[in-house]
């Protein structure tokens, strides 16, 4: 799917192209201490001078179809992902961001892509999701989730299914432990992996809050990312040091959280005392609906998604 990608080199593949579009001098909102660094969701130790200007990342691959977008959004460090299929112009997004919704809506009418699912990859503590509201300014946009999130959406979705986009598709691999209804969506190629808050770059969800468990997500990392192709792309849901991508092999060499057993792991993960993400408690609520009430995102069955199951 991306032979750009795959024929590059290790080090190469792991860089995007930065577009700074404006700058934000602002500091996350989420900021937590760890190790006497910052570190929002509890990832790995943190500058908190971080490059908050990051706006709008891109890489394309043309020979296979696929155009990639890599979204960023400073106050939660949050990593959107775009999508989509060049010749069928169908898209797919996701993790999308309330606040810089227009920026995504505006994005794709330039491309001119026709948005068929917007997916969260677990139900987010720390941002409310664009989801809900984008369904109600794009006809026939589906939302998605795990089944396991207890949230809202048209499509709930299960370890093995596809969420299919054109001639593309993206599969479902169910990678619980920061929350229960945690997914990391995997290319058709296996050369890219969005990883939402499971594993980040050089570090991991927390797991002491929304069903955290820090056994299942050590398990679910080595068993389900980690089993994934050396040269496998890692995109993970929020970054806090300005970078934008690694591989698995970089994460299973050299994550410092990863790499130690996992009784180590677990004693890491049990001692962060960290104060709970700033916006949880107006974030979680919003997203088990869609971002909206929930009468505006009804359960409307499987649309677009192929079961493994069924």
């Amino acid at each position: 799917m991306c032979s750009i990608i795959n024929k590059a080199r290790p080090v190469h593949r792991a860089l995007a192209l930065t577009l700074r579009l404006r700058t934000n001098t602002e500091g996350s909102s989420y900021a937590a201490a760890d190790r006497g660094h910052f570190s929002p969701c509890g990832g790995a130790d943190v500058d908190p001078l971080r490059a908050a200007s990051r706006r709008y990342c891109s890489r394309m691959a043309l020979s296979q179809g696929l155009l990639f977008r890599q979204l960023f959004e400073p106050e939660s460090s949050t990593y959107t992902y775009l999508l989509a299929d060049t010749s069928t112009k169908e898209a797919v997004l996701i993790d999308p961001v309330l606040e810089p919704l227009d920026r995504a809506l505006t994005l794709l009418h330039e491309l001119g892509f026709n948005l068929k699912v917007a997916v969260n990859t677990h139900c987010h503590a720390d941002h409310i999701t664009s989801t809900g509201l984008m369904k109600k300014r794009l006809a026939g946009l589906k939302s998605a989730i795990s089944k396991f999130s207890g949230a809202s959406a048209d499509i709930h979705l299960s370890e093995g299914d596809k969420i299919t986009f054109g001639k593309q598709y993206l599969t479902v691999v169910e990678t619980p432990g920061h929350t229960d209804g945690c997914v990391t969506l995997v290319t058709g190629d296996r050369s890219m992996a969005f990883t939402g808050d499971a594993l980040l770059i050089r570090g991991c969800g927390r797991t002491d809050f929304q069903q955290g468990s820090a056994k299942k997500l050590y398990q679910s990392i080595h068993q389900k990312i980690f089993t994934l192709p050396d040269h496998c792309l890692i995109y993970p849901g929020h970054d806090y040091k300005g970078q934008t991508a690694s591989t698995v092999a970089e994460e299973r060499k050299f994550n410092p959280r990863l790499t130690k057993s996992l009784e180590e792991f677990v004693d890491i993960m049990n001692n962060l005392n960290l104060p709970k993400p700033k916006k949880i408690d107006v974030s979680v609520p919003a997203n088990l609906v869609c971002g909206v009430t929930k009468s505006e995102c009804p359960e409307k069955g499987r649309i677009l998604i192929q079961s493994t199951t069924s």
